[in-house]
């Protein structure tokens, strides 16, 4: 195993680049450390499959260093990286056995053959598959057979990571959860670096201890998923990890304090944002409680679904949608209502980034 430095990384397609605008990937560092449980999340075209590809060796950054453990494999080709990667599609050999495609990168590099059953069966046990290890990939579920790539990816004991590119992509549903359990458990026990890209924010925050979360080829932030929830460092973190996302309502800042529509909006703290960049509140729809009486934000509400362990109102105020997640009972559509945010998860951002601190005690 090993961990992965990137220095002052970036990358073009275009072989001539003038500008930010040229890159796909724009300037990153970013450390992994060995044995880490690592995710790179964002929506398509953010520049993740990029960054995979020039960490595989299958792409040479325009510009900066890929390291492991301190050396630089930048110029390295993929055989010489050691890495696994699992992809979106199983890559296994529908005509062998499982137990011969689980076998099958070992005996490529020349392991003995009581060292390929004993990582085979422990792999095997791990994948809970030991009884299919006869069977021909072929006849295997689309479930079992993404199993059988997982386990083509770990079952090398010499791997410096281990790469997964959204590899649930073409699992039904209802298995999902039971493979993103089970991967959580093989990092667990096999305590191999592990990075996993994804745009699906469920798999990202069940699987990493820290997630990266990208945008328009910039990582945005790095956290872990309690981080990324509780303090988005942007707003686009707030719009992409949570169901609905945080509220971003346009404010005016003045005296120390944001204004919305006129109304004095109580922050987490004191602002820390200098310049006069687009300023705008945040606050998730989980710390928006809402009432027919008492104080807070006048507002109507316009609709309300009920999705089963809570209901989701949507409301509106000075022309903007304010979404507030509730137990219990909740208003009707049409209602009167006040809005009440939680003064300590309520943040103001500048130009999209945070530009307020907790207060004393918070």
């Amino acid at each position: 195993m090993a961990q992965i430095k990137l220095s002052n990384l970036r990358h073009s397609y275009n072989p001539n680049p003038t500008g930010d605008d040229d890159y796909a990937l724009k300037k990153i560092d970013l450390t992994w450390e060995d044995g880490g449980a690592y995710a790179l999340l964002g929506p398509s075209g953010c520049g993740k499959s990029t960054l995979l590809n020039i960490i595989s060796g299958l792409l040479v950054p325009s510009d900066g260093q890929v390291l492991f453990d301190d050396q630089d494999v930048t110029a390295l080709p993929p055989a010489k990286r050691n890495i696994a990667q699992v992809f979106q599609f199983p890559v296994i050999y529908d005509t062998m056995t499982v137990y011969d495609n689980l076998a099958f990168p070992l005996r490529n590099r020349g392991r003995d053959e009581d060292i390929v059953k004993r990582r085979v069966t422990g792999i095997a046990e791990m994948l809970e598959v030991t009884e299919m290890l006869g069977t021909r990939a072929a006849n295997l579920s689309p479930d079992n057979k993404q199993k059988i790539s997982m386990g083509r990816g770990l079952v090398r004991e010499d791997v410096n990571v281990v790469m997964f590119d959204e590899p649930l992509t073409v699992i039904d549903p209802h298995l999902k959860w039971k493979l993103r359990s089970k991967l959580k458990e093989l990092h667990q026990r096999v305590k191999a670096t592990m990075i996993y890209v994804t745009h699906d924010q469920t798999e990202a925050l069940t699987f990493a201890d820290q997630v990266v979360v990208m945008q328009d080829g910039e990582v945005v932030q790095i956290g872990t998923p309690v981080e990324l929830f509780e303090r988005p460092a942007h707003t686009f973190v707030g719009h992409f990890i949570g169901s609905p996302g945080m509220n971003v309502l346009p404010c005016d800042v003045k005296d120390g304090g944001a204004f919305f529509g006129g109304e004095q909006i109580n922050l987490e703290g004191p602002v820390t944002g200098t310049g006069d960049g687009k300023a705008e509140v945040g606050i998730r729809p989980e710390f928006v409680s809402v009432s027919k009486e008492g104080t807070g934000l006048a507002a109507q509400v316009r609709k309300v679904a009920d999705i089963g362990r809570h209901k989701v109102v949507e409301a509106v105020a000075h022309d903007s949608r304010i979404h507030a997640i509730l137990e219990g009972e909740a208003p009707t559509a049409g209602d009167a209502v006040m809005l009440d945010f939680k003064q300590s998860q309520t943040r103001l951002y500048k130009d999209g980034w945070l530009a307020s601190s907790p207060g004393e005690g918070a």
